[in-house]
């Protein structure tokens, strides 16, 4: 019995540490720098800023301010925000199997977002969801 219970505090104490070096990796990989292109969709030629953190214990808040088209180096854990979070749903109603309407996400509409210049893990940058419509303003619009 006793050996059972040393043996599941060890396996416990394992698990423990194993999370605790994922978690230290994560928030130094959310730290490293990138370097790319804030694009604001929704005010091409626009300012914007945005206060972000702490997502980590120990971390304080950051105030971001970008233009337009100007390149930047920030934490990668932040242009991931910018291009997941950036955006608002236009919703749509649907008929479900019950002939009740409902209403769903149609389109999900870019507001902002941040083209990386280096090689990154496509997958860290690439908003969610589909499909995605960026806000373009033509001539007279």
């Amino acid at each position: 019995m006793i050996a059972e219970t040393e043996t599941s505090t060890s396996a416990k104490k394992a698990a423990e540490k194993k999370t605790n070096i994922n978690a230290q990796h994560a928030r130094e990989k959310d730290k490293e720098k990138v370097r790319g292109i804030f694009k604001y969709y929704e005010v091409p030629g626009g300012t914007f800023s945005f206060v972000y953190g702490p997502i980590y214990k120990g971390d304080s808040t950051e105030r971001f301010d970008f233009e337009d088209g100007k390149v930047y180096s920030i934490p990668l854990g932040v242009a991931k925000h910018l291009n997941k979070n950036g955006w608002y749903p236009e919703h749509k109603h649907v008929v479900d199997e019950y002939g009740k309407s409902i209403a769903v996400i149609g389109t999900k509409h870019r507001r902002f977002g941040f083209q990386s210049l280096e090689f990154v893990d496509i997958d860290d940058l690439t908003p969610e969801g589909t499909p995605l419509a960026t806000i373009e303003y033509g001539v007279g619009g």
